[in-house]
């Protein structure tokens, strides 16, 4: 893989192509591909930098997704070649946010951004190393973190939800032992397209996907994805624990 490096050291541009396993029945690319193109690219330029994954290893630390906000705005087909830009744009105690466009050709069609909260050895949030925003060109800043407000999940038998009991499979894990971050929008979007006229949402152009990642699912953990319709053009998610309702993560889906 080639990796373009812009001259500012903020940024990086990473080109993939949207493989056939990568890409619905409809022959586009599947929207969780995004984020975990983001999810490279973003590794791909810290590695440029001289942070690779050993960097963090020998020092008992690790970058979580905290959040996500998903602008997709159009589809891109199966053997479209992309451009992934990603950029820091942000750091504050121990958080840090990345913006990352999607492009085919001139044309952006999928922005992300994401908070990366910084852990320790006992999975702890800590602060972020002093010469970080030096070494990405930023000056520290204070940022809102993405949040998504809305209520607890309504119960499954009432009127418009859908929900759906599962166990966290072996493909879902990634080396963190825990269900990757890309994996629960699958969840999101599966969960939508149970509920009425959710399938028909997931097909709208621009649309706008958001996920607050509140605690990891692990390996074999039984869970249930919930999904309501929120006025005419919301919809709501949460992802439970089965054995206590303990929330995992919530998002929402506008178009």
């Amino acid at each position: 893989m080639t990796t373009v490096e812009t001259r500012d050291p903020r940024s990086a541009i990473v080109p993939y192509r949207v493989r056939f396993d990568e890409s619905t029945p409809a022959g586009t690319i599947r929207t969780s591909v995004l984020l975990r193109y983001a999810q490279d690219a973003a590794w791909v330029h810290s590695e440029g930098l001289g942070y690779g994954r050993p960097w963090y290893a020998e020092r008992g630390l690790a970058w979580l997704v905290r959040a996500v906000d998903l602008e997709v705005r159009r589809e891109i087909e199966t053997g479209t070649s992309v451009g992934v830009r990603t950029e820091v744009i942000g750091f504050r105690r121990i958080l840090a946010r990345r913006r990352t466009e999607v492009s085919v050709g001139p044309d952006v069609v999928a922005v992300l951004v994401t908070d990366w909260v910084l852990i320790d050895g006992r999975g702890a949030p800590t602060r972020i190393p002093p010469e970080f925003p030096r070494v990405f060109g930023i000056d520290e800043q204070t940022f809102a973190p993405t949040r998504v407000g809305g209520g607890p999940a309504p119960a499954s038998r009432e009127d418009g939800v859908a929900a759906l009991d599962f166990v966290v499979r072996p493909h879902d894990l990634d080396p963190m032992a825990h269900v990757n971050n890309a994996v629960y929008l699958d969840y999101l979007e599966e969960a939508v397209a149970l509920a009425p006229a959710g399938r028909e949402a997931l097909r709208q152009l621009p649309r706008r996907t958001r996920l607050e990642y509140v605690t990891a699912a692990g390996p074999g953990e039984a869970i249930r994805s919930v999904a309501w319709r929120e006025g005419a053009a919301r919809w709501a998610f949460r992802l439970l624990r089965t054995r206590d309702e303990g929330e995992l993560a919530r998002g929402d889906l506008a178009v």
